[in-house]
């Protein structure tokens, strides 16, 4: 960990750079990242590892291009043990790599990906692509019989791989591991993601009213997250009125009507960090029955919250969390994700995940420098409610960093 307490690095600071306090130390934040990634090789006896998956790339190497749908499979990094970090970038990426990114200038070279399997195998286009892997075995001293860890890769260059008798092994678990405790400046940087989020939900709050839209919500929400400085903006979940309960995960085109409960997930990307953050409101004054379906995902939330230190468990949280059948299921894989909680960082689902399905039988000890977030749900008959907060375990407890009010369920667009 960072030498810097986290609990000292308490609240959200400036982003721009200034001489008059200390912020985000980016050099500090790379240099973490990368021993963290080969301490986890080290433990798991992997001395190569290729990442195609955008989140495991940006943590490697700091590099991203502007959108997932390019960066997941048309670009590749290869991280060695004994080495620095190599990033295959998408055409033009890598001179802009070389010119801004003195950190890794010298290990950056064009991508041959098979674009996601538009290239067919018949042009032969893998056959660079294991050139590029063989380049950085040879020139990191790394024998050729060595497993290889992937952490996700197209068929046709896991076909190739096979081929060619390389052994695969499983690259996902030890980034995972790495990405599991964050230093001071990851921190930071999840904080300041958290707070353009709770700007959001105020945001949100202004436009509910009655023939909004939830694709109006999603835009104003968009909207006010871009203007903050969020990179990316992967979703803005809107779930209204009758489509509250079951909870579908999904958005539409719905007009929101007086009375509808409305809850929001909010997922947005700043300097490669995500949020995940639910808050729940009511368009105008709440009903009884929707007040107290609030609560009881209020008291649910609260009571897993009060679970989270250094040295408890996740399983501790999941059993405080009703089994399935308070939500009407038969099986907790039916309920999975209503009383929920997962490791947020450069990747939206991190380890550890929290669950009754999984946690009462592989417990995972809480650290300092674990970031999560927990999300609970309560629903009756056409009205459902959710709740979501990120915390950050620090040396002696936690600190949630998700801020808009939760206490109570908001009313909003019908002040008359």
């Amino acid at each position: 960990m960072s030498s810097t307490p986290l609990k000292d690095a308490y609240g959200t600071k400036g982003v721009m750079g200034v001489d008059y306090e200390q912020r985000i130390d980016f050099d500090r934040m790379r240099d973490y990242r990368v021993k963290r990634i080969k301490k986890c090789m080290d433990d798991a006896s992997i001395s190569c590892l290729v990442l195609f998956e955008t989140g495991n790339k940006r943590y490697a190497t700091s590099t991203a291009v502007a959108s997932p749908e390019v960066d997941n499979m048309s670009r590749y990094a290869i991280v060695p043990r004994d080495g620095y970090p190599y990033i295959f970038g998408f055409g033009s990426e890598v001179a802009a790599e070389k010119l801004y990114c003195p950190w890794i200038k010298d290990t950056t070279f064009p991508a041959h990906s098979t674009m996601y399997g538009a290239l067919p195998p018949q042009w032969g286009c893998y056959e660079n692509f294991i050139k590029d892997l063989e380049m950085v075995r040879q020139s990191c001293g790394i024998p050729r019989d060595e497993p290889v860890g992937v952490d996700m890769m197209e068929s046709q260059l896991i076909v190739a791989l096979n081929e060619k008798g390389y052994r695969i092994a499983d690259g996902q678990a030890v980034m995972q591991n790495a990405r599991a405790i964050k230093n001071v400046d990851e921190v930071m940087c999840l904080k300041h993601a958290a707070a353009i989020a709770d700007a959001a939900h105020h945001r949100i709050a202004q436009t509910v009213a009655p023939g909004a839209r939830e694709t109006d919500i999603q835009a104003a929400a968009s909207e006010i997250m871009h203007r903050l400085g969020a990179q990316w903006v992967p979703n803005v979940q809107v779930t209204t009125g009758n489509r509250t309960h079951p909870h579908p995960h999904l958005s539409s085109d719905r007009l929101i009507q007086p009375g509808d409960l409305i809850f929001v997930d909010i997922v947005l990307l700043f300097n490669g960090y995500h949020t995940c953050y639910y808050r729940c409101f009511c368009c105008g004054e709440p009903s009884a029955t929707q007040r107290d379906i609030y609560r009881r995902c209020y008291d649910m939330q609260v009571s897993g919250l009060e679970q989270v230190r250094p040295g408890a468990t996740t399983r501790q949280i999941a059993e405080v969390w009703p089994t399935c059948d308070y939500w009407g299921f038969a099986t907790e894989a039916e309920a999975f994700g209503l009383a929920f909680g997962h490791g947020i960082g450069v990747g939206l689902w991190e380890f550890p995940i929290i669950s009754r399905l999984y946690s009462l039988d592989h417990p995972v000890e809480i650290e300092p420098g674990m970031v999560f977030a927990l999300e609970t749900y309560a629903g009756d008959g056409h009205d459902g409610a959710r709740i979501e907060d990120e915390l950050v375990v620090t040396e002696d407890g936690c600190e949630i960093i998700t801020k808009f009010p939760a206490q109570e369920l908001i009313g909003c667009g019908m002040s008359y």
